[in-house]
C-alpha cells in the first residue's frame, strides 16, 4: 500500500508530519486548506480509520501506526477545541 505523509500547521503555528498507510487522506483533506479544529479532528478520525481498515482488509490486522497517529492528533487538538477561531492547516502531502 502506498504510504503518505500529510503535513499540518496547528493553531499555535507549530507544524507536524502526520502518517497515513494509505492515500485515502487525499479524499478528506486538501493541501492549502484550513479547517476548524473540530472539523479537522472529525475528518482525521474518518480518514485514518478508513486507512487502518484498508490495511486490515489487505493484511488481516488494523494499522497500529495509523491508530497511533490518530491518538497524537486527538491529543494535539484538545487545547484548541474550545477556541472557535482555531484552525488547522493542511500544508502538504508527500509520498
Amino acid at each position: 500500500m502506498p504510504e503518505m505523509i500529510f503535513r499540518v500547521r496547528w493553531p499555535d503555528g507549530k507544524e507536524a508530519n502526520c502518517y497515513s498507510p494509505s492515500l485515502v487522506i487525499q479524499d478528506h483533506f486538501t493541501p492549502g486548506q484550513e479547517y476548524p479544529v473540530r472539523i479537522f479532528l472529525e475528518k482525521a478520525e474518518t480518514a485514518l480509520g478508513e486507512a487502518s481498515e484498508r490495511v486490515r482488509a489487505r493484511y488481516g490486522f488494523p494499522c497500529s501506526r495509523a491508530l497511533g497517529q490518530l491518538q497524537v492528533i486527538r491529543q494535539t487538538c484538545v487545547p484548541f477545541l474550545n477556541r472557535p477561531d482555531a484552525q488547522v492547516s493542511v500544508v502538504s502531502f508527500s509520498f
